[in-house]
């Protein structure tokens, strides 16, 4: 721990001095990490607010819930504020209704008395408190648990559909020389500068002519093919020694076992960081399922967040709560496959 300490501590100026490099190092470093991380905290911890706390201004780091109390005579728990009174004390009150400015507030221990008090002159008593039901009610009564599946199946069938058919195309630009290589796989890389919404119209006319649309392989299918995936893996397979090749037709082995027994376990890197681009592509996905999709058994998470933001109403706490179940997958595919990044990137000559 010594070590570590040391480590994270020294500094560059003479007699542990701080020279002005360590304050722009540190300055640095910290604010690096709260622009990195702190979005994603500020979600997870806006994720257990509920819609007041949302509303208020300013906003609070942490959530925090008000304290109800139950009083006699009244059916439901009252919130509970502490008030100011005239002669400068404070008091405990629970707050019966609101009107106007006033509002009318019942001492919990003496609850036949009501006392009107400007509503300026309470504050909420709050601890923190986590509001689980954002994460339980979509879950259990929005069909969120069909959307979640519909997701999981959209990006596992896609992405390995992509890296089947991927690979494919890779090996064969990358291992066979025959006329037009070249112009064939300079037309794939030239298709990486039409975004798709300029393809979005005859795209749509296909799917709907195939009887694809409010189907999950109507999501799944017009997107396997990726340019990108291509040309990733065919960077990657030229590294690959062609004399390997040779060797395995030497032994009598068909161009598929060359294909599935060799080519694809050396192209494992550049593999998993076309999964890992494949599965953020497919999760995130939220234009074409929106198109694709209109019947709402068959929606994606993506589209299914869509449901929360009405045109007079939008329900921040589901939304966000949703996000972050949703970036869950995602974080946990980066987390176990990131070390074959660099490898596979580095690999495919992309730098």
């Amino acid at each position: 721990m010594s070590h570590v300490s040391q480590f994270l501590f020294r500094r560059r100026g003479h007699s542990n001095r701080w020279h002005w490099t360590d304050v722009v190092t540190w300055l640095w470093l910290i604010g690096g990490t709260i622009l990195m991380f702190g979005p994603a905290l500020w979600l997870v911890s806006s994720s257990f607010k509920g819609p007041a706390e949302l509303a208020e201004f300013p906003p609070t780091l942490l959530p925090y819930q008000q304290i109800t109390i139950a009083v006699d005579g009244y059916d439901d728990p009252l919130p509970l504020y502490t008030v100011q009174t005239e002669d400068g004390g404070t008091r405990r009150l629970a707050e019966i209704r609101r009107i106007g400015t006033n509002a009318q507030m019942v001492d919990p221990d003496a609850p036949d008395e009501r006392i009107d008090v400007n509503i300026a002159d309470r504050t909420p008593v709050r601890e923190i408190g986590l509001a689980t039901e954002n994460y339980i009610e979509p879950l259990l009564a929005n069909d969120f648990l069909r959307f979640l599946w519909n997701s999981v199946f959209v990006t596992t069938m896609a992405t390995i559909i992509t890296l089947l058919t991927n690979s494919m195309a890779a090996f064969a630009l990358s291992k066979y020389q025959f006329r037009g290589r070249d112009a064939v796989m300079l037309i794939i890389v030239a298709t990486l500068m039409v975004p798709l919404s300029v393809i979005l119209v005859p795209l749509y006319s296909v799917v709907n002519a195939t009887g694809l649309l409010n189907s999950l392989w109507g999501v799944i299918l017009p997107t396997v093919a990726t340019p990108t995936g291509v040309f990733l893996l065919r960077q990657y397979m030229l590294t690959i020694p062609d004399e390997l090749l040779e060797a395995a037709r030497m032994d009598h082995a068909s161009e598929w076992q060359i294909y599935w027994r060799i080519v694809l376990p050396l192209a494992a890197p550049a593999l998993a960081v076309l999964a890992i681009f494949s599965v953020v592509w497919r999760w995130n996905d939220f234009l074409w399922p929106l198109i694709v999709l209109s019947q709402r058994e068959t929606y994606t998470l993506q589209v299914g967040l869509n449901t929360y933001a009405g045109e007079l109403n939008v329900q921040w706490h589901y939304i966000l709560a949703m996000t972050v179940v949703t970036m869950i997958p995602v974080v946990l595919v980066f987390v176990f496959l990131q070390r074959f990044i660099t490898t596979g990137i580095a690999g495919a000559g992309i730098k």
